[in-house]
């Protein structure tokens, strides 16, 4: 006999099929090798006993504090500890029960379902000024098409074109200097016929120059306010453009200002399905979601964000994550901006690991080969 120790993380599925176990075996078996952490906060305390003895009774666990069977407290914080298939198992035994149990019901079937994305799209950032934070993302005019171009032969599948800074502090720009920044741009990417050859998005909040960038053919609106103004959720819709709608806590000139949070998954999440209902309101059909890494968080807020992904796929949205050389990364590992690319390619293959689909990113050569490297692993 031989004995190994494989990864956890290994792609089961694949592996049974190797194995020779047949289609109905490998869809249980898959199911009971993924493992789900689900906070439960602010619960009652009999339904917190009640879930515990379900959760025993298939298997699973929840994690409570001390105190809880004797009802020592009304409302408990809990950790249920799971597989897929346990999920699968306790939902169903929930729907009968009080407390709220059985609306818990509901949202443990949809996490047992969440498939996270196969593939991740890279979006190549372009800026159209001279004060974003990376000088190396700044580009004029006939510049700006050969940086297009450049990224376009490296691998980009998006290209994200921006003339107003939005890092900490960043100077607020009038829209009509936004206009006369990039104008040019969206002039010469017309005239080169190049929206035809790959998809253009459109990082700015104000609706005359998302208009002017609609007309030349882009085909996303990057807006980092979230759809706070309404004639921007009309254009979106007007176009049948995708809406990237983005988590920001404050303003550039002032979200570093000591951000906090009640429960920072909860808060962004809710601040989500509120602009989610706006958008759908208006008419907008393709939405994706971007927590905002470095808008109004702090270290531990961003982290807690990248690794925890997986919760705001409940929202049945694709999730972009920016983290490219930012200042998160100084934090952990002191670094000048030119000197944070491998930083970055940490977080986003983590970012992607954990729900993401698509990573907005300055290096795109860089990110092609790991994201290329980091799908081999995932699917071994």
């Amino acid at each position: 006999m031989v004995v190994e120790l494989l990864s956890s993380e290994i792609n089961i599925a694949r592996y049974l099929k190797e194995l020779g176990v047949d289609s109905g075996g490998i869809a249980i078996l898959s199911a009971k090798a993924q493992h789900h952490l689900v906070a439960l906060k602010d619960i009652h305390v009999g339904a917190a006993n009640i879930l515990k003895q379900d959760a025993l009774s298939v298997g699973a666990d929840l994690a409570v504090p001390k105190g809880t069977v004797v009802a020592a407290q009304k409302r408990v914080d809990a950790l249920l500890i799971a597989t897929t298939r346990e999920l699968q198992m306790l939902a169903r035994k929930e729907l009968a029960q009080p407390f709220g149990l059985k609306e818990l019901a509901g949202k443990l079937k949809k996490i047992a379902a969440l498939k996270k994305a196969q593939e991740c799209k890279i979006m190549g950032v372009v800026n159209a000024n001279d004060d974003s934070f990376f000088s190396g993302s700044r580009f004029k005019a006939q510049n700006a098409i050969v940086a297009i171009e450049k990224m376009m032969e490296e691998g980009a599948d998006i290209i994200d074109i921006g003339a107003v800074s939005s890092r900490p502090n960043a100077a607020v720009v009038s829209v009509e200097e936004e206009l006369q920044r990039v104008t040019p741009i969206l002039e010469l990417i017309e005239k080169e016929g190049l929206s035809e050859k790959i998809v253009f998005s459109i990082d700015s909040f104000e609706p005359s120059v998302i208009a002017k960038a609609l007309d030349a053919g882009f085909q996303i609106v990057n807006d980092i306010t979230g759809f706070e103004n309404d004639e921007v959720a009309k254009l979106c819709a007007s176009y049948n453009a995708t809406a990237v709608l983005m988590h920001m806590q404050g303003r550039p000139q002032t979200m570093q200002q000591n951000p906090t949070y009640t429960s920072l998954l909860d808060d962004i999440y809710c601040f989500f399905k509120e602009r989610i209902e706006k958008a759908e309101r208006f008419g907008v059909k393709d939405i994706i979601l971007d927590v905002g890494i470095g808008f109004g968080k702090r270290l531990e807020d961003n982290i807690a964000l990248i690794k925890n992904l997986e919760h705001f796929m409940l929202l049945e949205k694709e999730l972009l994550v920016g983290a490219s050389r930012k200042s998160m990364i100084d934090a952990i590992f002191p670094s000048s901006v030119q000197e944070r690319l491998p930083g970055t390619l940490a977080l986003h293959l983590e970012a992607f690991r954990n729900g993401a689909s698509i990573v907005r990113v300055h290096d795109v050569y860089a990110h092609k080969q790991a994201l290329e490297v980091q799908k081999a692993l995932l699917h071994f």
